[in-house]
């Protein structure tokens, strides 16, 4: 299985960015990940919410195939810890499943073509984070997750 993230905007701090590379490093020692990062779309300021959503949301639906798994992360998603999100991994592998994108979206959310389209919507948490934010935290529980199914000490019980 290979695993893709698909997000709107470049991460600006290069802190964070140095962070999400480590992360994506430490990840391909267990799996195919592919970051694929959509740039922003220029002159948002003559667009409405709605019809900056379905720009993205056409962006967005470009990147995919129609055989994909696509998980939305919304804040209005499932919330799971750490453990569990562990096994919703494994059992996407253990599906066969050739990819499952996962999505972080713009800042005004998901256009009404992508919510049809996903396969499911996990949240991080009931907390806002900043779009460049949520890629280190999420790319992080990728790589936790590897490690619990590999009985690996980084992360402690």
């Amino acid at each position: 299985m290979n695993i893709k993230l698909i997000t709107i905007g470049k991460t600006d701090n290069k802190n964070l960015q140095s962070l999400i590379e480590d992360y994506v490093k430490r990840l391909s020692h267990y799996i195919k990940f592919e970051f694929d990062i959509i740039p922003d779309i220029k002159n948002t300021k003559h667009l409405s919410e709605y019809q900056q959503k379905e720009k993205e949301g056409e962006l967005i639906l470009s990147k995919t195939q129609n055989s994909d798994v696509l998980i939305l992360l919304d804040e209005n998603g499932k919330q799971m810890d750490s453990v569990a999100f562990a096994k919703y991994l494994q059992k996407h592998m253990n599906s066969g499943i050739k990819t499952l994108v996962f999505v972080i979206g713009g800042p005004y959310g998901f256009s009404d073509a992508l919510y049809k389209r996903a396969n499911g919507k996990l949240s991080l948490s009931k907390m806002t984070f900043s779009h460049q934010m949520v890629r280190l935290f999420f790319i992080e529980q990728l790589y936790r997750g590897f490690t619990i199914l590999k009985n690996e000490p980084y992360h402690h019980r």
